[in-house]
């Protein structure tokens, strides 16, 4: 009854007090007290964020037995939060899960079949293939594999929602009418050891650090759906969205291009491919021959996943 007295003092403002029947419970061999304190630290609510006591109690469920804490340590390690990024401890951890846990060994596996470094670095990627100057266009084929390409649509299949954008007024997410799809963003405690090298990967065709990405953004359209002529650029940013990278999950469906109007080319997705676009000119001001469009899907779904690069690095805790 541990983890319902404590979200019973939770729910009447009594966090810190809640949070030590946490403590005392974790320390004395609970797993459950101690992910559920390692949550409210990683989340931000009740207790205030603090990913590096949060990653403490993590430890402490591991060190019990706690599946879920396993997979949410070798993310955070991986990514760096809470503590520098550390690959070869995060495969470590990732190693030791393992051996008792499928969901773990399946990642394994991916994480195996991969050309990487010592440091989770690519040490292979294909040709790239321009497909346009002026916007920068860029196609990688075969970027990723289909057994990425499908736990990609996996792990984003758990978060989708209605899709929304960045209102240019507030800086708010909203829903809109411009984008039809729907969506899910796999933060930094989804972020497993396939995720991650993937966003690796995408940071290597771009030539910028992992750390200007975004969030990976897994979208699905279904027919009908579709994503009208936009700029990836946000209004007043500080911190430019400079690149846009697609990752084309699938095919076999009809429609669902990708449409760039000011240079009238088309790029039909095909699964595992990567299209690079640049959505900022030389001076960092938004350039408006990079509008695009997701064309309307006819029949089946579409599955991609996008990654927004800013010009310096973002922090993925603190983006809305």
């Amino acid at each position: 009854m541990t983890v319902e007295e404590a979200e019973r003092l939770a729910a009447s403002g009594q966090a810190v007090a809640a949070a030590e029947v946490l403590a005392e419970a974790a320390r004395g061999g609970d797993a459950d007290a101690a992910m559920l304190l390692a949550v409210w630290l990683l989340r931000g609510a009740p207790l205030r964020r603090d990913l590096t006591a949060a990653r403490v109690w993590l430890r402490r469920a591991v060190e019990i037995g706690h599946v879920d804490a396993a997979l949410t340590e070798v993310a955070l390690t991986a990514n760096g939060s809470g503590a520098s990024a550390d690959w070869p401890s995060a495969l470590a951890f990732l190693r030791t899960a393992a051996a008792h846990d499928p969901v773990a060994a399946a990642q394994l596996a991916l994480v195996n079949a991969m050309a990487l470094d010592r440091s989770g670095l690519p040490t292979r990627l294909p040709a790239p293939e321009s497909l346009s100057a002026a916007p920068r266009i860029v196609r990688f084929p075969a970027l990723l594999t289909p057994a990425e390409c499908a736990h990609l649509a996996g792990v984003g299949a758990a978060l989708l929602e209605p899709a929304r954008v960045i209102d240019p007024r507030t800086g708010a997410w909203v829903a809109h009418p411009i984008r039809t799809s729907d969506g899910g963003s796999i933060g930094p405690t989804r972020e497993d050891l396939v995720v991650r090298a993937i966003n690796v990967r995408v940071a290597a065709i771009s030539d910028t650090s992992v750390a200007q990405g975004e969030p990976l953004t897994v979208l699905r359209y279904r027919p009908g759906q579709e994503y009208r002529p936009h700029l990836d650029t946000i209004q007043g940013a500080t911190n430019q969205r400079i690149v846009t990278v697609l990752l084309y999950l699938n095919q076999g469906f009809a429609g669902g291009g990708t449409h760039f109007p000011e240079v009238d080319l088309t790029v039909t997705p095909r699964g595992g491919d990567a299209l690079l676009f640049a959505n900022t000119r030389a001076d960092g001001r938004s350039d408006p021959t990079s509008r695009h469009a997701g064309l309307p899907v006819i029949q089946g779904a579409k599955w991609l996943a996008t990654r927004w690069i800013r010009a310096s690095p973002v922090d993925p805790w603190t983006l809305a």
